[in-house]
Order: structure tokens, then C-alpha cells, then sequence
């Protein structure tokens, strides 16, 4: 009489091997996306921005110069500029990071000739008498530096930098007298908006 053998339950190991190799690979890929990105974006940075932004275009709108206008502005750029470099280093810092990093590098190397562009280009255009064209162009030259250097940060930052060109490209066609106001929406309003976003989803 032939035997009864027990049928064998499915072969479990080779699946929970595959499965923990799979979590694992999953592992690696989020933990070079983080190595590969610069995060100290500063959301609590780019409110204060915001705020002093604002400050900012109260006090040009009270100018009676086209140059007083322009000091007022560029005063505003050292201090939004301090005010961010500080929040990076402090966020970079909590994070355990560096500003020296590869990505903060990157972000550096991208985010600044459109910058220089527009400092370079803005007595340019003062001199040619072309005041109205100078809001559109600083925001468009500062969103395009935040876009080319998001490339190298959290997805939030270049859709930022979108919506400063799209501001700027409006303020190059609508009448000179928007300009303040386009740049209280932009470097004020945008910032703010931003900077809460970015706080609340990546921390400080």
C-alpha cells in the first residue's frame, strides 16, 4: 500500500528575503534623494523675508526719487540676503548638515549668477531711464535663480521660483506705477505664502 505523504505549505523564506531586500533597496533610494538634496530651505527665514519686504515697499512708496526708490530696494536685498543666509546656516545646522555640502554648493552655484545678472543689469537700466522694466526684471532674475537652484532642493522651492517669473513677466507689461506693488506681492507675499508652506512640510 502506497504511503501518504503531507503536502508541503508554499515555500515562505525566498518571498520575506525578497520582500526585506525590496524595503531595503527602498532605503537607500530615500536616503540618497535626502544626501543629493539641499533641504535648509528656511521657511521661518522666508517669512521674515516676507515681512521686511514689505516693510520695504511701504517705506519706497513714500520715495520721492526714482534713485531714493532704488536705495530703499537694494537695502532691502543685503537685509533679505542676511536674513536667509542665517536661517540656512541654523536649519542646515539643526539637520546635523552643512552649508559647504555638495547640494548646498549646487543650490549656490545655481541660485546666484541669475542674481549677479540682475545687479549687473539694474544701473543699466537706470541710466537708460528704463525704471518701469527694473521690478519685472528683478523678479523674474531672482525666480529664475530659485527655479535653476530648486533643481537641487525640496519640489516646493522651484514652483516658488515659477511663480516669481510669472509675477515678473506681468509686471514687465502693466503700467510703471504697479511696480512697488508687484514687488511687495513677489519678494513680500510670495515669501510669506512659501515660507509657511515650507515650514510646516520640511521644518523650519
Amino acid at each position: 500500500m502506497a504511503s501518504v505523504e503531507r503536502i508541503r505549505g508554499p515555500v515562505r523564506a525566498p518571498i520575506e528575503m525578497q520582500a526585506h531586500a525590496m524595503d531595503n533597496l527602498r532605503y537607500i533610494r530615500e536616503t540618497m534623494a535626502r544626501a543629493s538634496e539641499f533641504t535648509a530651505v528656511p521657511g521661518w527665514g522666508g517669512i521674515a523675508m516676507g515681512v521686511t519686504a514689505m516693510i520695504a515697499a511701504l517705506l519706497a512708496n513714500r520715495q520721492s526719487s526714482a534713485y531714493a526708490w532704488m536705495v530703499v530696494w537694494f537695502a532691502e536685498g543685503l537685509v533679505a540676503l542676511g536674513i536667509g543666509a542665517v536661517a540656512m546656516k541654523r536649519k542646515a545646522h539643526a539637520a546635523g548638515d552643512t552649508l559647504f555640502s555638495a547640494p548646498a554648493r549646487k543650490f549656490a552655484l545655481s541660485f546666484a549668477p541669475p542674481l549677479v545678472v540682475g545687479a549687473l543689469l539694474t544701473p543699466v537700466l537706470y541710466r537708460a531711464g528704463l525704471l518701469a522694466v527694473i521690478p519685472g526684471m528683478w523678479l523674474l532674475m531672482y525666480g529664475a535663480g530659485v527655479v535653476t537652484g530648486g533643481a537641487f532642493s525640496v519640489r516646493i522651492v522651484p514652483v516658488l521660483g515659477l511663480c516669481f517669473m510669472a509675477l515678473g513677466a506681468a509686471a514687465v507689461f502693466c503700467p510703471p506705477s504697479y511696480g512697488t506693488a508687484f514687488l511687495a506681492g513677489g519678494f513680500g507675499g510670495l515669501h510669506i505664502v512659501f515660507g509657511f508652506i515650507i515650514a510646516r512640510r520640511y521644518g523650519g
